[in-house]
């Protein structure tokens, strides 16, 4: 059912729960309020509801699509509020984002969700204990919804903040997982800027509207909700810097194991090279007495050197000192 709740509340107590048009007839008519909650309605609904509180029609048709930023429209004295929600889920190490909107009048707000979070129901049962604040009006509405998505914010963080712990602590661990679980904790956590970093700027402009249409001095309470949303995006800026250091110093451990990989199969290459120059050095070295004793061991008699007195001696002076000539010379070269 897209219509969840509607119900006419007089000086902050429930008096009476209807139809739309109902409970907006009736607040009008004993100076009470209507507080409207709808779950995904669809375009015919939300045309006929727009008809009974002369909605804008760009924010109408924001809510119809859905998937929008969090943001802050003004259109005459009425207010147009998207917020986005958040929990973490620690399993798979990502946020899953709601989104709710909200249409704020002089004696309406309308709540429409398109996600199961945030629970509504639950922040209109803490209303209905206080009437005294539910008698300050819709803004009271406002400020309770947006005090309860910015308090959903909190464990959030605290998982980012846990997770982003463990990624330092395996950073010089060596596994290769680290980088997509950073690049994954990253798009995480610029989701969540996206989410969070309109509401300080959305809580100051209401805290002007709030004290414009109730002519106090200050909101405190939405100036209260407005400083949380500081500190929560002051710390998930943190993370995205953290997480840019964290990948940075990843890269350069893996580009220092890759030099350090490059150096060992440089000196093994090195290493070979040196035992195929010693093979080379003696394969020349015995080259000579090899030639000469292949030669003269054939005792072909067409040789005249074989009848010389000295021929063999000869050729074993050649043989020896063309071995030692070869070995001095790579010995020199540091070869063998």
């Amino acid at each position: 059912m897209p219509l969840v709740d509607a119900a006419v509340y007089v000086e902050g107590r429930r008096e009476s729960d209807g139809s739309i048009a109902d409970v907006i007839t009736q607040a009008r008519t004993r100076g009470g309020m209507a507080w409207i909650g709808l779950y995904r309605p669809n375009e015919s609904e939300m045309r006929q509801l727009a008809l009974l509180l002369d909605l804008h029609p760009l924010a109408v048709e924001d809510t119809l699509k859905g998937h929008q930023r969090a943001k802050l429209e003004r259109y005459g004295d009425k207010t147009f509020l998207v917020l986005q929600p958040a929990r973490y889920l620690d399993e798979s190490e990502t946020v899953e984002f709601g989104e709710v909107h909200l249409f704020i009048g002089p004696d309406f707000v309308i709540t429409v969700r398109h996600a199961e979070n945030p629970d509504l129901a639950a922040v209109r049962r803490r209303l209905e204990a206080t009437p005294e604040v539910l008698a300050q009006g819709p803004y009271a509405v406002a400020w309770a919804i947006c005090d309860d998505v910015v308090d959903q914010y909190a464990p959030v963080v605290a998982g980012l903040e846990n997770d982003i712990d463990e990624i330092e602590d395996e950073l010089f661990s060596g596994d290769p997982n680290v980088s997509k679980r950073i690049f994954g904790l990253q798009r995480e956590v610029i989701d969540l800027q996206h989410a969070t970093v309109p509401l300080v700027d959305m809580f100051d402009r209401m805290q002007q509207i709030v004290t414009a249409s109730t002519g106090k001095a200050e909101a405190p309470a939405f100036r209260d909700v407005d400083d949380h949303a500081k500190r929560v995006v002051d710390r998930v800026d943190t993370f995205r810097a953290t997480l840019g250091s964290a990948l940075t110093v990843h890269a350069t451990l893996v580009e220092q194991q890759s030099n350090e990989e490059m150096r060992r199969m440089t000196e093994f290459g090195l290493e070979q090279n040196d035992q195929v120059k010693k093979v080379s050095s003696w394969a020349a070295i015995l080259f000579a007495p090899t030639l000469v004793g292949t030669i003269y061991g054939m005792n072909f008699d067409n040789m005249p050197e074989l009848h010389w007195q000295f021929g063999y001696a000869l050729a074993l002076t050649l043989m020896a000192a063309t071995s030692i000539t070869l070995y001095l010379v790579f010995k020199r070269k540091g070869w063998l």
